[in-house]
């Protein structure tokens, strides 16, 4: 399923009380506070908010657990609300972090928050009525409170000793930790009474990192709204952190960068990849995480995956619909063929894929239309130098577009498309060259 969902999801037909064994399920829910259920069985509109950090001008894969979160809240007859943090993007939440972030000028916010709200369309429906999603930058506000009228309304409801106990404190009094970093846990408070008043936000949603700045919101929401008949005015949930198999959040290559939403940043062939390269463990938590495969599909795909693991089914079908979600279904399928294309063992033939596959594995420019198998060997890298290729070549190991080299002096046979030709070197080294236009 791909694209902005409309409304609550088929099969749902118990709605927001179906929210939690829902988000349970698929898991994502870590706590939450004791009164949720009760509301959520209500069967009185409920909306929710998460909040984003805009220190980006793009959303990463880590970032998809709360993303979800908003989507099957939505998909249940919810009301999602993205909170982007314009004004506490520019302190930083120490939750997480082991140092104090850079802080950003009011140009570069606002850049971001465009750049973070396109991508979240592709996963909530912004669409006007009582269940389309709304953001909000917190910007809007904070910006608008002086240091006395905050002090006085949000900082005289919290002791210094009900702040120094938070994890997130805590963690980071060791270290160092700045005031303008103590205060963030008193805005985010801010931040929930805001909505709260203001669009009727009751529930706040955010990663257990973040657990100790959803209550300190309840604390506020409490104390300044209470309500006469006892009820529980707000209410908080956490999701459960993602972390890769070596005990990190989750959300970076091997070589320890993010994978970004952005088609910039991270390639489309890049990220289909790093899906499909996922271990066979990780796949069923995986395809309930960022997947709406229904329960049904994905426990087909987890029996095909332990019967058929080396056809990785579970990490193909993960992979292309997450893929299809973020960048598009016309997208996926390029990245899909251009995958089964590159590690199967066909030459390819198709420009379009070897379009797709260029600048995203092994690639080089094609020193000339004249060149010759000796300048492609050293000019694409797969030799240091002319005695190495003949080497290649007596092993019979050096081949360009289908065609074995017999000598360096071997032309290279028609590129495909006209700018395009695979070179390998041994069973499975391919590279890409292109013509330079």
């Amino acid at each position: 399923m791909t694209g902005a969902p409309k409304g609550p999801a088929e099969g749902s037909p118990d709605g927001l009380p179906g929210l939690l064994s829902e988000l349970q399920w698929r898991g994502l829910l870590e706590t939450m506070t004791p009164a949720l259920p009760a509301r959520l069985k209500s069967g009185r509109p409920l909306a929710g908010y998460n909040g984003f950090d805009p220190s980006g001008p793009s959303l990463h894969i880590g970032n998809l657990v709360p993303v979800f979160g908003l989507l099957h809240l939505q998909r249940r007859g919810g009301r999602p609300v993205v909170l982007v943090g314009g004004a506490t993007g520019m302190i930083g939440d120490p939750s997480g972090t082991s140092a104090e972030r850079n802080l950003l000028d009011r140009d570069a916010l606002e850049a971001n928050v465009a750049g973070i709200r396109g991508q979240l369309e592709r996963f909530l429906d912004f669409s006007p009525g009582a269940g389309g999603a709304a953001l909000v930058n917190n910007l809007d506000w904070l910006g608008q409170v002086g240091m006395l009228e905050f002090l006085r309304d949000v900082g005289k409801h919290f002791t210094v000793p009900y702040m120094l106990a938070k994890d997130a404190v805590q963690t980071r009094i060791a270290t160092g930790l700045s005031y303008t970093e103590f205060s963030y846990m008193l805005l985010q408070a801010a931040d929930f009474r805001h909505l709260y008043r203001t669009m009727g936000v009751e529930l706040q949603m955010g990663g257990a990192d973040q657990w100790g700045n959803i209550t300190a919101g309840l604390e506020l929401i409490r104390r300044s709204e209470g309500r006469a008949d006892g009820e529980e005015p707000a209410h908080g949930l956490a999701y459960r952190l993602l972390l890769d198999p070596g005990g990190a959040k989750f959300g970076k290559t091997a070589a320890g960068t993010s994978v970004w939403l952005d088609p910039k940043r991270t390639s489309p062939f890049a990220f289909y990849q790093y899906w499909l390269d996922r271990d066979d463990a990780e796949v069923p938590r995986l395809l309930r995480l960022f997947t709406l495969l229904p329960r049904d599909r994905i426990l087909a795909l987890e029996t095909d995956q332990a019967l058929h693991p080396e056809t990785r089914p579970g990490q193909r079908a993960l992979a292309r619909d997450i893929t299809a979600r973020v960048h598009g279904e016309d997208v996926a399928k390029k990245q899909d063929a251009a995958s089964k294309a590159f590690f199967g063992t066909a030459w390819i033939n198709d420009p379009a894929v070897l379009g797709a596959l260029y600048g995203n594995v092994d690639s080089f420019d094609i020193p000339g239309p004249d060149a010759t198998a000796g300048q492609i060997g050293v000019a694409s890298g797969s030799y240091a130098s002319n005695s190495e290729i003949r080497r290649a070549i007596e092993q019979g190991s050096y081949w360009l577009g289908g065609h074995q080299v017999t000598s360096l002096d071997d032309r290279m046979p028609p590129l495909v498309g006209g700018e395009y030709l695979e070179v390998r070197t041994g069973k499975k080294r391919k590279r890409i060259g292109r013509l330079p236009r």
